[in-house]
């Protein structure tokens, strides 16, 4: 493997990739990918790689990992100079006030989301909703409307950090973790002779309604594809039976939206390989790409592999970096 785990997922979380705005860490991915094969972005802006050589007597299997993120959108500027915002896609409202942000506009702006000093507050009990925060750019109204434009995509940042062991945190894992799975696998790939044709499929608006998947996978027409997400990892006051162990190795996907065929050769060769996976039973569409992919087209056969990440949709979003790498791993000897 020529790619440093750490160094990868640094630089595709740096990028901006909130939904229907993906282009930076997108055009971060193809040059990346580019290595491995022809690679090019389509109309929606899903990135998609034929890696190697493609033989027509194999059957074409999609690997696919979204590439968005949750995030904020302006909707007004007041005229002194704050932001209004609404959510694109599901963010945890408790995590919202006092954070800082990244305005993506004519440049990038940073930002503050206000919050009034518990003193000058009667209730502090509830978590405050999204419709009644304001931006707080320290710029008059005048000099924000010059340079930020209703419409532009606001994330809560943070750069990627070290935890302890292998562990990491940052905003955007979900799912800048799966991407660096699937593109660790294309790099382990290189040069080997593979059962399937490989494409992959970096897919844009899944936080939004799986968009990109839908398109992408109807323009690859693959016959199987692995999914790779990222699912609940267990920390306090969960219910076990509901959550992988960060560290455990990645999550194999077993649901009556799921091919169990695939599922069950995921599991035997993760155990022939020594390769360290966890179940994970849904009980019916799973809440990613696969619930598109799999009804793309004529159908096709498709699994979820999900690494394990704790605090979901939340600026500290945390993985452990060995879960991304076996699950890469996992990849790349069912494709073998």
């Amino acid at each position: 493997m020529s790619l440093d785990t750490y160094e990868l997922l640094k630089a595709l979380v740096e990028k901006n990739g909130v939904s229907g705005a993906e282009n930076s860490a997108a055009q971060y991915a193809k040059e990346i990918l580019s290595r491995y094969g022809e690679t090019s972005i389509d109309v929606l802006g899903n990135v998609l790689c034929k890696v190697g050589r493609f033989d027509e007597s194999k059957q074409t299997l999609l690997l696919d990992a979204h590439i968005d993120e949750i995030g904020m959108i302006v909707t007004y500027i007041t005229d002194d100079g704050f932001l209004k915002v609404s959510n694109v896609g599901g963010i945890d409202n408790r995590v919202l006030t006092g954070q800082t942000v990244k305005i993506y506009s004519r440049k990038i702006v940073d930002g503050i989301i206000a919050s009034t000093p518990p003193h000058l507050k009667k209730d502090s009990s509830a978590a405050a909703d999204i419709a009644d925060i304001y931006i707080d750019t320290g710029m008059t109204g005048e000099a924000a409307k010059e340079i930020i434009s209703l419409g532009d995509r606001v994330c809560i940042y943070n750069s990627l950090e070290r935890l302890g062991g292998s562990f990491v945190t940052s905003h955007a894992l979900d799912n800048r973790a799966g991407c660096a799975a699937v593109i660790l696998a294309a790099d382990m790939l290189e040069n080997i002779d593979t059962k399937y044709n490989v494409c992959v499929l970096l897919s844009v608006q899944e936080e939004v309604g799986e968009r990109g998947a839908k398109t992408g996978a109807f323009t690859v027409d693959c016959d199987k594809a692995i999914v790779v997400d990222v699912s609940f990892g267990l920390t306090h006051g969960e219910d076990a039976a509901d959550c992988g162990v960060c560290g455990n190795g990645g999550m194999i996907g077993i649901a009556p939206s799921l091919c169990r065929e695939m599922s069950d050769e995921l599991i035997n060769i993760a155990k022939d390989n020594e390769i360290p996976y966890q179940i994970e039973v849904m009980n019916g569409k799973t809440g990613t790409n696969t619930d598109a992919i799999g009804i793309s087209k004529g159908g096709t056969k498709t699994v979820t592999l999900s690494v394990p990440l704790k605090h979901m949709h939340t600026p500290v979003e945390v993985v452990d970096m060995r879960d991304i790498e076996n699950t890469a791993r996992l990849i790349c000897e069912y494709i073998k």
